[in-house]
């Protein structure tokens, strides 16, 4: 029981440093301080002055654009590495494998870079990265979880802040339009799981007639 409520506890903190729901609590009175524990806060904003003023492009845009990256996944690497070393990946397999494999048709082991993706695109990918290279997610699996992770990426962050704008506008809550989104990417998830299936039944069907 006490290494389950630990595990679970991994997770929890997973989830409160990555999935980007810290700066929306701690606009609350009297939980300021939880802005200090979030990721993006973490990182800062050292170097977003090198991209330029809209003018900056090609090779010269995307170099300064990798050099302002370099410290967000060098941190977010340590977060993984401490989290995989105390179980997180096995629980998460857990407690995530119920919901995701009927519903993505991904294993539960991708919970973590589920969670992560909502906050950053650049950390949910390189998780993703390593579970393919450490055997946990097939061709396919992969396939289809970049194809979730690939449209509106960092969804919460995005939404609440390059979106912000629009938010006092909106005719719907930003808690209702992030779910919104992260239905219509589980959609389109599908949609690229029934085109891989379809596929493999195919060359299945041809080889067995060959």
């Amino acid at each position: 029981i006490y290494i389950l409520s630990h595990l679970n506890l991994l997770i929890f903190i997973f989830i409160f440093l990555f999935s980007g729901l810290i700066p929306t609590l701690s606009k609350f009175p009297g939980l300021e301080w939880l802005a200090a524990l979030d990721f993006s806060s973490m990182i800062g904003k050292f170097g977003t002055e090198l991209v330029g003023g809209g003018k900056a492009a090609g090779a010269r845009r995307s170099s300064m654009e990798a050099l302002v990256l370099f410290p967000t996944i060098m941190l977010a690497l340590g977060f993984i590495e401490i989290f995989e070393y105390y179980g997180a990946l096995g629980a998460a397999q857990k407690i995530f494998q119920p919901l995701f494999r009927p519903l993505m048709g991904i294993p539960g082991v991708a919970g973590l870079a589920f969670v992560a993706s909502l906050n950053s695109s650049d950390v949910g990918s390189v998780m993703t990265r390593q579970l393919r290279a450490e055997g946990e997610l097939t061709e396919k699996e992969r396939t289809v979880f970049v194809a979730y992770q690939y449209a509106g990426s960092a969804t919460i962050t995005n939404t609440l802040g390059a979106g912000s704008a629009l938010i006092p506008i909106s005719l719907l809550a930003p808690g209702v339009i992030i779910g919104i989104q992260i239905l219509a990417k589980i959609i389109g998830d599908n949609v690229v799981r029934l085109i891989l299936n379809f596929t493999e039944k195919k060359e299945n069907t041809q080889k067995q007639e060959g």
